[in-house]
């Protein structure tokens, strides 16, 4: 059986792939030991992935052969989905066990997943002060920044000296959430300022925390969103951010590792949006399959809408489509390319107002240059259109009918792709609504009456 050990130099995938049919081999066989064995230099993220890739009637097996310790990491890697079928195959002790150790943040954003019965069952049999820290977290809305923060963290009066900080440090990162910066405060818990461990070491042990700390503190407040906060971490480059209430008191700090989920989670909800898949608290699929029918229902009744707006306008031209029936053959192409533009120039204006690349852009220029992109695509394409239609059916007044419609079309559909979502923007509605079956649905209807006004127009038939 191939070592573990000898799995450090390969990608993330293949060593889930080898320790999960090493682990699934071994349980199978009933041999815990060799499973037990085989998971100790597996680092907690690996875990997890393997765990997950079990069948889910060995998953709590192979979770209560990890030490104490370490099994409170691997639960705190494992998705929602293993999460709650785990707790629930837990004794009250287990779960105590387990809970009792993670994170603020983290049992919070569990509690958020699990019923609320056994959220309250859980709750009761924490201390009182563990139990007071979450119920705090959890008063925050969710996905705010207060929700994602955590309260270990550490914080020192501005009064010490840099010697009196160095000496409290030490004693208070055995049990805090210990990043790259100490937050100043006053008398009063009011954040002040920012000093790095860098700085400290190298600061005059004599000189007080008001005098080498930093007072151009990065902050976000308890209501901010968390992707509004996780974009100061990036912006800023941060390894945390500190979150303050209204009063500017310090009551918890994000750190990096949870602002790049934030960023992660924040990304996918965007891309389900824009194709219309958008599955509300869950991954895709972890959803329930009655509800994504009923999520993805609607864009389909529109499509189907569209289609019979389509055919009405197709009816209106059946004297020309009757006369030359060649021109129906180019209908898929408009229709799709059309379609196609519009999606990709509102994919682009999407992603870059949910990060604020077009934040120093004026409207009319992204829009103005859009329709640019979407002429010269149109021009390329009409070229080929035309040369097609001469080579496979001899009629260059067809190709230059379809090939003016495309240019035409390209460049209304780069137009509306990039000015529909400025327009939800500005409305207050999430621009990723504007997604590309929406898109799609207005271009149609205008690509085909576009397509067959020139026909009617160019071929010269009333």
């Amino acid at each position: 059986m191939e070592s573990t050990q000898t799995t450090e130099s390969r990608s993330p995938r293949e060593l889930r792939d080898i320790v999960t049919a090493q682990l699934l081999l071994l349980i199978d066989q009933r041999n815990l030991e060799g499973a037990k064995a085989l998971l100790v230099p597996v680092k907690a993220v690996d875990v997890a992935d393997a765990i997950e890739g079990l069948p889910q009637n060995m998953q709590l097996v192979a979770f209560r052969l990890l030490p104490r310790a370490k099994a409170v990491e691997v639960y705190e890697y494992c998705s929602t989905e293993v999460q709650e079928s785990l707790i629930q195959e837990f004794q009250d002790q287990e779960i105590l066990d387990i809970v009792d150790t993670m994170a603020p943040d983290d049992r919070a954003r569990l509690f958020d997943e699990l019923p609320p019965q056994m959220v309250r069952r859980i709750l009761a049999q924490l201390t009182p002060e563990e139990r007071q820290t979450t119920a705090q977290l959890l008063g925050y809305q969710p996905e705010t920044a207060g929700r994602l923060m955590t309260p270990e963290y550490i914080s020192l009066g501005e009064s010490l000296t840099v010697a009196e900080a160095s000496e409290a440090m030490r004693v208070l990162a055995r049990d805090r959430e210990v990043s790259y910066y100490i937050y100043v405060t006053d008398a009063g818990q009011t954040l002040t300022g920012v000093i790095s461990l860098r700085d400290l070491l190298l600061a005059d042990p004599s000189q007080l925390l008001e005098q080498v700390m930093n007072r151009d503190v990065i902050y976000a407040q308890t209501d901010t969103d968390q992707e509004e906060a996780a974009q100061l971490i990036q912006r800023y480059d941060l390894a945390a951010l500190p979150i303050v209430d209204r009063e500017r008191t310090l009551v918890g700090v994000i750190t990096v590792d949870d602002a790049m989920d934030v960023l992660q989670i924040e990304a996918t909800e965007d891309i389900y949006t824009m194709g219309a898949v958008r599955s509300e608290g869950k991954s895709y699929f972890q959803s329930n399959l009655l509800s994504i029918t009923r999520k993805r229902i609607p864009w389909l009744a529109v499509l189907l809408l569209t289609n019979a707006l389509t055919i009405f306008v197709m009816s209106n031209f059946e004297e020309i489509l009757d006369e030359v029936v060649a021109l129906a053959f180019f209908t898929p192409l408009l229709i799709d390319t059309g379609g196609n533009v519009g999606a990709q120039s509102s994919t682009v204006v999407i992603r870059a107002l949910s990060t604020d690349e077009l934040k120093h852009r004026k409207t009319l220029w992204v829009i103005l240059r859009e329709a640019v992109a979407g002429s010269m695509l149109g021009i390329l394409l009409g070229i080929a259109v035309i040369v097609l239609a001469y080579v496979l059916m001899g009629q260059v007044e067809i190709g230059i009918t379809v090939g003016i419609s495309l240019l035409c079309i390209a460049i209304i559909a780069a137009t509306t792709g990039a000015g529909l979502p400025f327009l939800f923007n500005a409305m207050g509605f999430d621009p990723a609504l504007m997604s590309a079956p929406f898109i799609t649905t207005v271009v149609d209807i205008l690509g085909i009456f576009i397509y067959l006004s020139i026909a009617t127009a160019f071929l010269g038939i009333s």
